[in-house]
């Protein structure tokens, strides 16, 4: 039961409390843990002058912080003797939510754990949280873990 647990993370402390609890559900488990850290180029390029300049400036930047989420959450998992692997994928103009869908599947993920937040206020409420879109469509068990 829950032997491939999915955890995307990126650097929130809510997604440090879906973590948290992916970690003491490996442990109970005896399971590995799989990070996913999305890197969603598109917010950040809405306001750039163009597309090819963003990519080529900020793009870099992006993923050298989501390497930096990857790897501080993998100590976090290896110090308690879980085993764990990290995952960096990237969505320009699509949903976060179909690329933690897609890893799951592809990675025969046993559940996901992703905590929630409201950052993205507007978009939720013209597309519906990432969170949300994850428990409609996954098709595994998903524990979502509620921020403060």
């Amino acid at each position: 039961m829950y032997q491939r647990i999915l955890v995307p993370v990126d650097g929130s402390s809510t997604s440090g409390k879906g973590l948290t609890e992916a970690i003491s559900i490996a442990r109970m488990t005896g399971g590995r843990i799989r990070l996913l850290h999305v890197v969603d180029a598109l917010p950040a390029a809405i306001g750039a002058d163009s597309f090819a300049g963003y990519s080529a400036e900020v793009l870099p930047l992006l993923r050298e912080g989501g390497h930096a989420v990857l790897e501080q959450s993998r100590k976090l998992v290896e110090a308690v003797g879980v085993t764990v692997d990290t995952v960096m994928r990237e969505v320009v103009g699509g949903r976060v939510s179909d690329l933690i869908v897609e890893e799951a599947a592809a990675w025969s993920a046993s559940l996901i754990v992703l905590g929630t937040h409201g950052r993205r206020v507007v978009r939720r409420l013209l597309l519906g949280s990432d969170a949300e879109q994850v428990l409609r469509t996954a098709t595994v068990p998903v524990l979502l873990v509620r921020g403060e």
